[in-house]
C-alpha cells in the first residue's frame, strides 16, 4: 500500500474502527468502494489515489468490517453492515458532491449510496458491478446440498481464485442481503452512470452490466464492455480508461 503512515480510523459505534485513507484537494471528491474480500490496498484504490495526488483531487478509499485494516470478523459483516460503514465513511469524512467508484460488490454498495444520498451524487462509475449477488449469482450457484449446508450450519466455504484461504460465505450475508436489492425494480439516479465491465469475466457475467443499466433511470447510462477484460479491470490500460471516466464525471 502506498502511504501506510497515513491510514487513519473511524470509529464505529459497536466499538470497531474503519480503515480509511483520504487525499485533500478539489471536490468532487472521488470514493473508492472495494469488492468482497478486497481491501484499500488493491491496485486500482492505491492508483486512483496516485493520480487524485497528482492532479490535486480529493478522495478517500477505506476498508469495510472485517476487510483489510478494518476491525471486526469477516463472517459477521453483511451488505447493510459495509452500506453503513461506507456512509459513516462519506458522511463524516467528506463534504460536497461524490463521484462514487465501485467495484464488483462495491458497485451493489455505490448504488445503495447513490439510493441513500442522491443530493451529493455527481457520477456514479461501476466496475463489474454485482449488485444482488447475494441472491443471483451466490445462492442461484449453489447445488441443493450446499445451499441445505449453508442454511444448516449457517457458513460456506468455496476455493477461491483470488486467494489461498477459501471465501466464506454465511447465510447471514444471504438473509440480510435480501434488505438491500436493487435489480427488483427500477432505480432512479440524479446522475450520469459510467458501467465497465470485461468480456472475459469469470466471476460477473459482462451481460449483468447490461441488465443494471435497463433498470436505472439516470440523466446518462453508458456501457462500455472489454474485450478480453477479467472481473478486476487493473491493467494499465484498464487504469487508464478508468481514470479517464471518472475525469469526464469530475468536471
Amino acid at each position: 500500500m502506498t502511504g501506510d503512515d497515513r491510514v487513519q480510523r473511524l470509529t464505529r459505534p459497536d466499538g470497531n474502527t474503519v480503515a480509511y485513507a483520504t487525499t485533500s484537494g478539489r471536490t468532487p471528491t472521488v470514493a473508492f468502494l472495494g469488492g468482497f474480500r478486497s481491501d484499500m490496498t488493491g491496485t486500482k484504490a492505491v492508483a486512483l489515489e496516485a493520480w487524485a495526488r497528482r492532479t490535486g483531487r480529493a478522495l478517500v478509499r477505506f476498508d469495510y468490517l472485517g476487510h483489510g485494516q478494518s476491525s471486526g470478523r469477516f463472517e459477521d459483516g453483511t451488505i447493510g453492515r459495509w452500506l453503513d460503514d461506507s456512509l459513516a465513511v462519506l458522511d463524516q469524512l467528506t463534504r460536497g458532491k461524490l463521484v462514487l467508484v465501485g467495484s464488483s460488490m462495491g458497485g451493489w454498495l455505490s448504488l445503495l449510496v447513490a439510493r441513500a444520498r442522491p443530493e451529493r451524487l455527481a457520477g456514479l462509475v461501476l466496475i463489474a458491478a454485482a449488485p444482488d449477488f447475494t441472491e443471483r449469482m451466490l445462492l442461484e450457484g449453489l447445488t441443493p446440498e450446499e445451499r441445505s449446508r449453508l442454511q444448516r450450519d449457517g457458513r460456506l466455504e468455496r476455493p477461491s481464485q483470488y486467494s489461498p484461504k477459501p471465501s466464506v460465505f454465511t447465510w447471514k450475508l444471504i438473509a440480510e442481503g435480501r434488505n438491500h436489492l436493487v435489480l427488483d425494480r427500477k432505480l432512479a439516479l440524479p446522475c450520469p452512470v459510467r458501467l465497465l465491465h470485461g468480456q472475459s469475466d469469470p466471476d460477473v457475467p459482462w451481460e449483468y452490466s447490461l441488465q443494471i443499466a435497463a433498470h436505472l433511470e439516470a440523466p446518462e447510462v453508458i456501457t462500455t464492455l472489454v474485450k478480453g477484460g477479467d472481473h478486476r479491470l487493473s491493467t494499465p490500460s484498464d487504469i487508464a480508461r478508468l481514470i479517464a471516466t471518472i475525469e469526464e464525471l469530475a468536471t
